[in-house]
């Protein structure tokens, strides 16, 4: 066990010492950024004052605005739904079941003990800082409900397998002696750590915990690995192995925004463009208020022999100068001539960096575009399109990298415990398939409105269309369109009938219409032959009459 958890320090240690250099770049990054996360290469005190060396908390506030952005733009409301892979599968009985399981889910991940939106909100500044964030996923001690935590970046080393995905993870963690062994056990625990445990329960102890492929980890003895990943949990300080469990799947979950070719590690466009601008602008806002406080408070120039006291310049002060003194040769005091034409400038400057961060972070490009009530459908569709072109740099990568994988993992967590339910109580065509999750965000809500323009606009033309030719209209299944731009706005499947039960009633209302076209036709010929037998009594009736004048 020794020899085995050596192995596994040992190639921690690699990753974590091929990532040293990346620590001088996010401890940057934090200083200018998010200082409340600046303790990459530092150790700070918890009565630290953060953000002590900035003059200006602009590109602070740029960060922070982005960051909540992402809760309130892409987890708000209903903000995930299920979805099969194969449409074909979706039928509405398929449907109204997803729609249940999402609501257990989304239940499980509120829950004020699973702290998924503490975990999401550190994440979700990480993200916007550094590119990426490390989230895990799991059930709680009580294996009750789920729990969520963010780790730091500093203590969390990964590796790519062949194929780019994150495969192999290694997190430091310093726990307490005492919380050691309400986690494994004292009895899983290393002597060193037992003996800590009577006289110094607080003293942390310095571990980490591994996910490893299954395939790249020795089992022990007699013990064979049935699962892809195993999760192991060491004693660096002790070189002992604490726990090793098999687990189907990675329990971390690492988005990851903007990626380079060559390193597993992605970086934030919006910190990396604004980077040069925030050291800017506090190199400015120092200028600047030095400017300003040598124009209210400008230096003074004073005859040394005529004075007889210190200069005092605050409110209310006085300053003693020598009687004898001529002031013909010049004021005692005077304050130094200064030219302040530069101050507008250099506000100027200022205000156009702020823009370039604020370009920086995406905030020009959050909003939806507003839709006039005079514009047309065609106008409505080209606003969406460019208001999808400049959002999916920062919507896409959060959608399936970040909340993809969170409801992804949480969804199998949830199943295998069977939150969901008996394995009988899947719709048929559910079974066997891939369950995918269909995100309502703003960009999401922008496809579902073109695609809702689109139907508008056809629609148009087919009333255009019908007037020169009724048959062309044949071209257009109504129902499918209709069902369709109706699921894309988010109609709910319990307002909706099944296509069973539509297409039932279509044939009742058709039958209904052929029965009254047909007892129509039998009036009409009813009321014709009680006419023609009326013409023809009136006929006999007219050739009696002739009959007797002749």
């Amino acid at each position: 066990m020794d020899q085995r958890a050596k192995d596994l320090i040992k190639q921690g240690n690699y990753l974590f010492e091929k990532r040293t250099s990346l620590l001088s770049l996010w401890q940057e990054i934090a200083d200018n950024f998010y200082p409340e996360r600046a303790d990459f290469t530092v150790v700070r005190n918890l009565g630290s004052e953060f953000a002590d060396n900035l003059m200006t908390s602009y590109p602070v506030m740029a960060r922070r605005d982005l960051g909540n952005s992402f809760a309130s733009m892409l987890r708000r409301d209903d903000w995930f739904s299920l979805r099969a892979e194969e449409e074909a599968r979706e039928d509405n009985r398929a449907r109204r079941w997803m729609e249940w399981a999402g609501g257990v889910q989304r239940r499980a991940m509120y829950d004020r003990s699973s702290k998924f939106v503490r975990a999401t909100k550190e994440g979700d500044h990480d993200f916007a800082a550094f590119g990426q964030c490390v989230i895990s996923v799991e059930l709680n001690r009580n294996a009750d409900g789920l729990l969520y935590r963010c780790w730091h970046l500093r203590d969390v080393a990964w590796a790519e397998d062949a194929e780019g995905e994150v495969s192999e993870v290694h997190r430091k963690w310093k726990p307490r002696a005492r919380d050691l062994a309400a986690i494994f056990g004292e009895k899983n625990l290393s002597d060193k750590v037992k003996e800590k445990l009577e006289k110094e329960p607080h003293c942390e102890v310095q571990c980490r915990h591994v996910v490893i492929p299954s395939e790249h980890y020795t089992a022990p003895a007699g013990k064979q690995w049935n699962t892809p990943y195993v999760s192991v949990y060491v004693d660096v300080d002790n070189n002992h192995i604490m726990e090793e469990v098999g687990l189907f799947n990675k329990m971390y979950v690492i988005p990851r925004w903007q990626t380079v070719s060559g390193s597993q590690y992605a970086y934030s466009p919006a910190t990396v463009t604004a980077l040069p601008d925030a050291r800017l602008i506090q190199a400015m806002s120092r200028v600047l208020l030095e400017a300003g406080e040598k124009a209210t408070n400008p230096p003074m120039l004073a005859v040394q022999e005529a004075l007889r006291s210190d200069v005092s310049i605050y409110a209310g002060g006085i300053t003693w100068v020598d009687s004898e003194y001529d002031e013909r040769l010049g004021e005692v005091l005077r304050p130094l001539t200064q030219d302040k034409n530069g101050i507008p400038l250099g506000m100027e400057m200022q205000q156009d960096t702020r823009q370039m961060i604020a370009e920086a972070f995406y905030l020009n490009k959050l909003t939806l575009p507003m839709n006039s009530g005079d514009m047309t459908a065609t106008e409505v569709s080209q606003r969406v399109q460019e208001y999808i072109r400049q959002a999916l740099p920062i919507f896409q990568p959060m959608e399936y990298e970040y909340n993809g994988g969170l409801c992804e993992l949480t969804f199998d967590i949830l199943m295998r415990a069977g939150a969901f339910g008996a394995e009988d109580d899947i719709p048929d065509s559910l079974r066997g398939a891939d369950v995918q999750f269909k995100f309502q965000s703003p960009l999401q809500e922008a496809v579902d409105r073109e695609k809702g323009a689109r139907f508008a606009e056809a629609s148009q033309m087919l009333a255009t269309a019908a007037q020169m030719d009724p048959a062309a209209t044949v071209q257009v299944d109504t129902n499918i369109a209709l069902r369709d731009a109706l699921e894309g706005i988010g109609v709910p499947a319990k307002w909706m009938r099944t296509e069973e039960a539509a297409e039932q009633l279509a044939k009742q209302m058709q039958q209904a219409q052929q029965a009254q076209q047909a007892e129509k036709m039998a009036q009409d010929i009813a009321d014709t032959a009680q006419v023609g037998e009326q013409a023809g009594k009136a006929g006999v009736a007219i050739a009696e009459a002739t009959e007797r004048l002749s």
